[in-house]
């Protein structure tokens, strides 16, 4: 798989994943809270995951994973930090979307588990496009 074919490959998962999980958050189905909280978070950090390979689709998936993983646990850090134009910014929709608004710590295992999944089904297309 060419890196231009890859690349387009990661922006129909990147898109795929942002819009089912803009559908897990927004759209009421009557899920269970667990899975609502984390399904949500699951589904971000894959996104991540697949963004990071969208820029540097040569990259090796577990170099993604870390990339991924740092990026998460910066934003999930990040909600420690609280100003006024922060706190405002983070009750509108971009900023529930892009940061979120509380902090917890096992969004970590969310986060980390989500992107671990992410490289694994990145691996296996790899491998089945070397094939």
């Amino acid at each position: 798989m060419t890196p231009a074919t890859r690349r387009a490959l990661y922006v129909v998962l990147a898109l795929a994943t942002l819009i089912l999980g803009l559908l897990w958050r927004f759209l009421w189905v009557g899920l269970p809270p667990f899975l609502y909280k984390y399904g949500g978070s699951v589904l971000w950090a894959a996104m991540i995951y697949w963004l990071a390979a969208l820029i540097q689709p040569r990259a090796w998936p577990s170099r993604l994973a870390l990339a991924a993983a740092l990026i998460a646990t910066a934003v999930e850090l990040f909600k420690l930090v609280h100003t006024p134009a922060l706190d405002a910014f983070r009750l509108t929709l971009p900023g529930k979307i892009l940061l979120g608004r509380l902090f917890y710590l096992s969004d970590f295992l969310a986060y980390y588990l989500a992107i671990a999944l992410a490289a694994a089904l990145d691996t296996q297309l790899r491998r089945r496009t070397l094939s």
